[in-house]
This record gives structure tokens, sequence and C-alpha cells, in this order.
């Protein structure tokens, strides 16, 4: 009689703790400073497979393919703007889609990575808003998408990456542990070795978890994504303001700051007719008054799904001179890509429609 067992599908190894990886080979009869060496390959060196770990016995490599895989990112899709931008659909083992984004500069190459696939918080503006949350990214898979855009950084311009900002696809503090775990793969000497300051973690603006990133000091830099200079105004294009009003968020903010001895970057994205005026400006001059500060402006990509428009360059460079008057360091992010699906999401969103 034929029984039909489960399946049992494989462990990531990158999910094991270097002790439980040690433990698992001391079972199975290695040595335990194999497990260094195996995590020096998966971490380090980025292996894509065990095949690769070639200082590693043949014996011990199939031991380990018997009981683990690496679920690694590939790339499925990526475009190339006029401007030098390359943006990438990222295919996942499971068949999920997320965006990076290569943005070169002439004195920084910065990838943007996802941490979620699609996105719960709703911003009327942002392409991901539009998209329902399938789950939260592990910390190899964020991991894995630096290493993709690396790769891509040095094949099309010979130079490495510098920068890491995590502003692409969902809320980075909803998903605090793998987020927090991936900075320090990151950052590690036995990772990719990268200086904190040279990665951001964008928010929408979730209050307790600002405050959680102070008190774990997590070491990389904090920007929030504010748009709005007021409650009324940002209520309508981020629901989250609902529940973290600017009131909460100074709190969080001033505590960040009180504790971490950081800057913090405020990010406005300048919408036409919406926020752009200099009422505007001197409100959010006010805001730029609660710590130490640097303002972003940031000029829109326009999505299918909503109606709002960039503002007009005179209104940006008025705006601009306002605040970098009063002395707020303000800079202009111009905006990028606009030959490509460059807005967050419009690319997941068309590989998935062509998969489907």
């Amino acid at each position: 009689m034929m029984i039909d067992l489960p399946v049992v599908s494989k462990r990531d190894i990158r999910k094991l703790t270097p002790d439980e990886l040690k433990a698992f080979m001391v079972e199975h009869g290695e040595k335990p400073f194999r497990a260094k060496q195996v995590l020096e390959w998966l971490w380090k060196n980025t292996a894509g497979s065990f095949e690769e770990m070639n200082n590693i016995s043949l014996a011990t490599r199939e031991l380990l393919a018997k009981h683990f895989v690496i679920n690694g990112v590939a790339v499925q899709n990526q475009q190339l703007s006029n401007d030098g931008t390359i943006k990438s659909a990222f295919r996942l083992y499971d068949g999920n889609i997320v965006e990076g984004v290569l943005i070169p500069h002439d004195t920084r190459m910065t990838a943007c990575i996802s941490s979620q696939v699609g996105c719960s918080l709703t911003c009327k503006f942002c392409a991901t808003g539009y998209m329902e949350r399938k789950r939260n990214l592990d910390a190899a898979e964020i991991y894995d998408q630096v290493v993709r855009i690396r790769e891509q950084c040095e094949a099309q311009y010979g130079t490495p990456l510098t920068n890491i900002v995590y502003m692409g696809m969902g809320e980075p503090l909803l998903n605090y542990a793998n987020v927090v775990k991936s900075v320090e793969r990151i950052t590690a000497p036995d990772g990719l070795n990268m200086a904190p300051r040279r990665i951001t973690i964008s928010t929408a603006g979730i209050a307790k978890m600002i405050k959680k990133l102070a008190d774990d000091d997590v070491k990389a830099n904090l920007a929030l994504s504010l748009h709005a200079p007021n409650d009324t105004k940002r209520n309508e294009i981020m629901p989250i303001n609902e529940a973290n009003s600017l009131a909460a968020l100074k709190d969080a903010l001033q505590y960040y700051h009180q504790k971490t001895g950081r800057k913090v970057t405020y990010e406005y994205i300048v919408f036409d007719g919406f926020n752009d005026t200099l009422e505007d400006a001197a409100e959010l001059y006010v805001i730029s008054k609660w710590l130490p500060c640097k303002v972003n402006l940031i000029e829109y990509n326009p999505i299918e799904n909503a109606s709002y428009q960039n503002a007009e360059a005179d209104k940006i460079t008025a705006f601009h001179k306002y605040l970098a008057d009063r002395g707020v360091q303000t800079n202009i992010r111009r905006s990028r890509g606009k030959d490509i699906d460059a807005a967050c999401g419009q690319l997941a969103v068309k590989e998935k429609a062509e998969v489907a």
C-alpha cells in the first residue's frame, strides 16, 4: 500500500545562526570550524550554491545540499534609463517580485532596495501603495538585492557601490527584525563590510518603531518620508499619519536624536497644487527646527493610479530658496529614470502581469 508522505521543504541555510550551523556540523561528524567556512561563503563571498564552496569537501557540500537550500534572489528583468539609472525586477524563490534600483551620481552609487513584497500603508501617490502586501522579505533576500545591484554597478560603471537606502517597496519598520538583521550583515566585516553611515532606513512614520531604532542603537541613518507639512494634508495622502500624527513623530524623532546624536533626513515630494506653496515651506521650516536635520525636496514620478503631478520647476526652486535662506540644509533630488518604470512598484506590477 502506497502512502503519500508530506513534502518537507528544506530550510534556507542563511536562516541559521552561527551556533545552529556549528551544532549541525558537529552533529554530523564535521569539525566545528566548517561552520565558519560555510558562513564566509554565504555572506562574504555571496555564494549562490553549495557547489561554489570549493575549499569544502564534496561530501560536506552534499551533506549541506541534502538538508538545506540557498533561496537566492535573481534578476528577472532590468531596465537601463538614459540617465544611467538601472531598475531591476528581482524574482524571489517563491515567484514573488520586488524591485531594486541603482542610482548613479557623480560622487556616489546608491542602491535603493525593498523590504516587503507589496505594502500595507496605501500612500495615495505611491504605486506600491496600490499593491497588496504579500509578505516580509527575510534578511538574506534584502541582502541579496544589495549584492545584485553591486554586481550591476561594477559591470556597468566599473566602480563600487557606495550607498544603500531602504526606500523601495514596503515599510522597513513593519519588517523590523529582518531589516535590522540585514543591516548587521551588510555592515559586518564577514559580510559586505559597508560603513553604517552609508546606509539609510526610510520610514513613512511609525513613532514607536523609530524609538525602537534608537533603543537598539541600529547602525544606520534615518529618513522620514514626510511629504506634507501638517496633519490635514498628510492624512489625505498618507493614512498612516492618522495613527502617527506629526506630534507623535516629533516626540519620537526628538527621542531618536537624543539617544543617537544623529540627524534625521526629511523626504518631501513636491506635488503640484498640493504642498508646493511658500506657506507649505513655512510650515516645513517649523518642522525642521524640531531637531538637527536636512531636507530633500524630491521631484515626483507620476503613476497611473494617482492624479498627483510634479510641481513646476520654479515652485520647487522657490521652495528650496525659502528653506535655504533660513539656514536649513536643503537639496533638490531630481527625478531619475523618467523613460523607464521608475516609480516605486511600477516594474513589479508589470512583471507580475506578464507572468500571469
